[in-house]
């Protein structure tokens, strides 16, 4: 519960009416209400996925912070909004100078909710700072979840999902590129990469050297828009569909590394060499077991017989 504000009841929750005039939900007073920050998710296409309380905050708090103003005031033309609070820009050019006046705001009990172009903030966009900033100040902070592009591409992409990572966008320099993917090559998780569309080719390029072509990915471009797309397949064909023209915003899935057999002689010289140096063997035996999959009270046995022939 925040330390700001009681969470709303079911029957305020359901009320009806709104700041647009339409049937719906009203978001109540909720975190917040005294001051602090609201950290918003916003469409990352298609307007219509607003949600109630979006509409009501963007209409009803003091200072709105957008990463591009237009931006917002299309969004709130679309959504039917007349903020009653001031519009400011925050992104990254500027957000040294201007998280401390909201900062400043916010402790004298104004409310500022910070909004990107789509999507959640701090998720590859602005908003870590000012978080960061009103955690050491001791200032109440909620988020406003909505849509995002990793849990959408995720569900899209035909792949595990269980488990997964997110890896943002890639280095813009081909030799730094290939190197973090080096890196990834044996990442067991599902990955989820952002991109630009001019760089789409040579970065699946790099991944199919790095992960192998074979390896399953989805490329999905222009998600929740009219145009979306979803490109399933293994990265050698990725590569060679994306040597055409590619635009819109995209997000690439990628399968993560197939666990390999494990060599049971190599996890056992492991288990003796933890043993030798001061390890006791059981500890020792679950800690290969885990790393790679084999039992390990096998593992224990073949370390107490090969103990005794010794």
């Amino acid at each position: 519960m925040s330390p700001c504000a009681p969470d709303p009841s079911p029957e305020t929750a359901d009320a009806v009416g709104g700041p647009t005039g339409k049937a719906g939900p009203v978001a109540t007073a909720g975190p917040c209400a005294d001051g602090g920050l609201l950290l918003a998710a916003t469409p990352i296409g298609n307007h219509a996925d607003a949600s109630f309380r979006l509409v009501d905050l963007l209409a009803t708090v003091d200072v709105v912070a957008a990463e591009d103003t237009r931006r917002l005031k299309r969004l709130l033309a679309t959504l039917g909004v007349e903020p009653a609070g001031r519009i400011v820009a925050y992104h990254e050019h500027n957000e040294t100078e201007k998280t401390p006046e909201l900062v400043d705001r916010m402790a004298a009990g104004d409310r500022v909710l910070l909004v990107t172009d789509a999507g959640m903030p701090s998720v590859s966009d602005p908003g870590y700072r000012l978080v960061t900033a009103c955690i050491d100040a001791g200032l109440p902070l909620t988020c406003i979840p909505g849509p995002s592009a990793v849990p959408v591409a995720l569900a899209l992409s035909g792949l595990p999902v269980d488990r997964f990572c997110f890896e943002g966008f890639c280095p813009r320099k081909p030799g730094e590129r290939r190197r973090r993917l080096e890196d990834l090559a044996q990442e067991r998780r599902t990955m989820v990469f952002f991109e630009a569309p001019h760089r789409l080719h040579a970065t699946l390029t790099d991944m199919a050297e790095a992960f192998g072509g074979q390896r399953r990915a989805a490329v999905c471009r222009e998600l929740t828009k009219t145009y979306e797309e979803v490109r399933r397949g293994p990265l050698s064909d990725l590569v060679e569909w994306a040597a055409g023209e590619v635009r819109g915003e995209i997000t690439i899935v990628v399968e993560g590394d197939a666990p390999r057999p494990a060599d049971p002689q190599q996890a056992l010289a492991e288990v003796l060499e933890r043993v030798a140096a001061g390890e006791r063997l059981r500890p020792a035996c679950k800690a290969v077991a885990a790393a790679t999959g084999l039992s390990a009270s096998g593992l224990y046995d073949e370390a107490v017989l090969a103990r005794r022939r010794d």
